[in-house]
């Protein structure tokens, strides 16, 4: 038997998704949660990682429950025991055929940037930006990284080498919404800092510091070192994950 869980936390506490040696990770708090419940280690399988001080709307894992529990009896005692900043968003029965990661067919992130200097909670949950952002050339370069790629010079260097770095990207919508920027990103997966380093080239040529077909440019090099750019943590949400 196969339970499914979405969670939804705010990463500004943590040292990211996965267990740490000296840090604190969300996966780490999730598994002490069902100790407590099942009176017997857990192991819970994520639909992927997320980095330090990364938020997250619709991350989902799954676990093995004791037989005697229900998903809404472990949904209650989840966010019963759990800290605030960790809240579990829905709990249930799946095949056992089902896995967090493998079975996953999409997801989205969005990432957040703002102007607005005066919100005092801008620098946990948005990454501020210190001038206006030229919206339509964002939108122009954007559209060089949509579709099926190598995104070898958008992943962070401790990728393993072997790892494969060919990814589709299938929507990217730059919004306007007030004093904030919301950009949403939709693709079959992504590699470590993909999204932050998309995100943080766009945010250069938003400030007139690149062009447009310089990204193109970057995304063809296939080489780490062609992207120095790399969007702030905590503007960064994972969405959700479709399966």
């Amino acid at each position: 038997m196969i339970y499914k869980a979405i969670v939804a936390y705010d990463g500004w506490n943590y040292a990211g998704w996965q267990k740490q040696v000296n840090a604190v990770g969300i996966q780490e708090v999730i598994e002490k949660a069902l100790f407590k419940i099942n009176r017997k280690e857990t192991r819970i399988v994520a639909s992927g990682r997320t980095d330090a001080k990364v938020h997250a709307w619709g991350q989902v894992f799954h676990f093995v429950p004791l037989d005697s529990m229900s998903p809404h009896a472990y949904f209650q005692a989840l966010n019963t025991v759990l800290p605030k900043d960790i809240r579990i968003q829905s709990i249930e029965k799946v095949p056992d055929s089902f896995h967090a990661r493998f079975s996953v067919q999409s997801k989205r992130y969005d990432f957040i940037c703002t102007t607005n200097a005066k919100d005092p909670f801008a620098y946990r949950y948005k990454q501020l930006v210190w001038q206006n952002l030229d919206i339509d050339l964002m939108k122009m370069a954007s559209k060089y990284l949509l579709g099926t790629h190598d995104f070898t010079s958008f992943c962070s260097s401790r990728v393993e080498a072997d790892k494969p770095k060919v990814k589709t990207i299938t929507k990217i919508e730059i919004r306007v919404e007030g004093q904030d920027i919301r950009t949403i990103f939709e693709g079959t997966g992504f590699l470590r800092y993909q999204v932050r380093m998309m995100m943080g080239t766009l945010i250069e040529v938003g400030k007139h510091k690149l062009e447009p077909v310089d990204v193109k440019k970057i995304l063809e090099a296939k080489n780490k070192e062609a992207c120095r750019y790399n969007a702030q943590p905590q503007g960064l949400y994972l969405m959700k994950v479709n399966y």
